[in-house]
């Protein structure tokens, strides 16, 4: 999950104003070159329960990697809180690693500053080809019709996580298909201080990840094709209203949530105080929480026909991870061998194992981990019924203004104030504003 300061959209701003090749890359001697490649600098995504835990998880595979290409990898896992300011602010300080994972919904607005490395075909050809990728996960790493500015590293989607004793109690026998019948069931579950749904409303990326989907639900993109803001359509207040009154109206999601940030709503869950949470991949994080894999279950997000599909059936944005080079790193070779060495089939087999998401590699997507339910879901929800999120230059300020908009709206539904279609129109003619300024 991730989270966007307000400051993104000023670091941004500036950021786009930097000369083509400004970035980070190893500054120091010790850093290696084309010639003497010693040493990357690589900054992960917290991936998994925790940033030790990533450690665990990734330090073994850089050690793998060194023993085989003779080329030492410095790690930092940084907070998804953190991450996107870190990259901005090393795309005007020069200071920053060789590589680096990004969120996919990321790739245009970093695409523009010029900072990352292109992804052109001598480029893919030097890891293996860019048809060894699905091509859903390639369209989310940069702007149509330039070359991609990182490569997929690992796919994601949203899903429905359950939890089956929550359920069973409240005599419900199957997950929700529709909206209806998810408020209807939350309902019966929403008392005695248990909650039917979770929600991370302090979440900016978590809060325009839920209300683009609805948007596509309801007929809007936040942008048009010209990439313009759209976000006083009705659609898109419909949208937003509809996900925040799961708080304000249904009375589905505790007040609380309304300041959750940080993955509270998957420990509410795990502790059975909260019946089903909206996640991207959730198993490793159930277990580092003691609950086993029976205790909880899995179905596509609702829809309104109750059918997953396109247009207005689409029930998640294309999640996922991608993993870039600086353009200006001494060691772009070693760069792309580390690239090449993620992206390589058991890499992509271990590590999305490990994490619970898919591999955008096509070959390791066939190994039957990744017919397991839980994954299978996200797998066909990527393949069916996911949409990219605009592929805009001005993307992070999007999830800047209208996350924040939509942090502002749940404030209030936790304050017991009203929630309006005309509130929350005024809150998006505000989050417009800011980006047209």
């Amino acid at each position: 999950m991730r989270t966007v300061r307000a400051a993104a959209a000023i670091a941004l701003a500036s950021a786009l104003t930097a000369v083509a090749g400004c970035g980070g890359g190893s500054s120091s001697g010790g850093g290696g070159s084309n010639e003497s490649p010693k040493t990357l600098t690589y900054w992960a995504s917290n991936q998994g329960p925790s940033i030790e835990a990533d450690k665990k998880i990734l330090t073994p595979e850089l050690k793998k990697f060194e023993k085989e290409t003779g080329i030492k990898v410095k790690l930092e896992v940084v907070p998804w809180a953190d991450l996107l300011n870190r990259i901005l602010a090393a795309t005007t300080s020069g200071q920053g690693p060789d590589v680096l994972n990004i969120g996919n919904t990321w790739s245009a607005s970093l695409q523009a500053t010029g900072a990352l490395l292109p992804w052109d075909q001598k480029n893919f050809d030097a890891i293996g080809g860019r048809d060894r990728f699905v091509d859903s996960a390639v369209a989310s790493a940069g702007a149509e019709g330039q070359d991609p500015s990182a490569v997929p590293l690992y796919s994601l989607a949203y899903a429905l996580y359950y939890n089956k004793k929550m359920f069973a109690d409240a005599g419900i026998s199957q997950p929700p298909a529709t909206w209806n019948q998810l408020i209807t069931d939350g309902k019966k579950i929403s008392k005695d201080g248990k909650w039917a749904l979770g929600a991370e409303g302090a979440n900016l990326s978590n809060n325009i990840h839920q209300v683009f989907t609805l948007g596509k639900q309801h007929g809007a993109d936040f942008f048009d094709k010209a990439g313009k803001p759209t976000f006083t359509s009705d659609g898109a207040v419909a949208a937003v209203k509809q996900y925040v009154d799961f708080m304000a109206k249904d009375k589905i999601i505790a007040p609380g949530n309304a300041e959750y940030a940080q993955n509270q709503s998957l420990q509410d869950f795990a502790k059975g105080k909260t019946a089903m949470v909206l996640w991207q991949a959730a198993a490793s994080t159930f277990a580092s929480q003691g609950m086993k894999p029976e205790d909880w279950g899995v179905a596509p997000v609702p829809v309104p026909s109750g059918t997953p599909g396109t247009g207005q059936n689409v029930n998640s944005m294309v999640a996922g991870i991608n993993i870039a080079v600086f353009n200006n790193t001494k060691n772009v070779d070693g760069a792309k061998k580390f690239v090449k060495f993620m992206t390589s089939d058991a890499e992509q087999k271990l590590l999305n194992k490990t994490y619970g998401s898919v591999p955008p590699v096509k070959a390791a997507q066939q190994d039957s981990a990744f017919s397991a339910s839980d994954v299978k879901v996200l797998r066909d929800t990527l393949a069916t019924s996911a949409a990219p999120l605009p592929q805009v230059a001005n993307e992070s300020q999007f999830e800047t203004t209208v996350g924040t908009a939509v942090k502002g709206l749940f404030a209030d539904a936790a304050a017991g104030k009203p929630v309006t279609t005309e509130s929350v129109k005024a809150a998006l003619t505000k989050a417009q504003q800011q980006m047209t300024q």
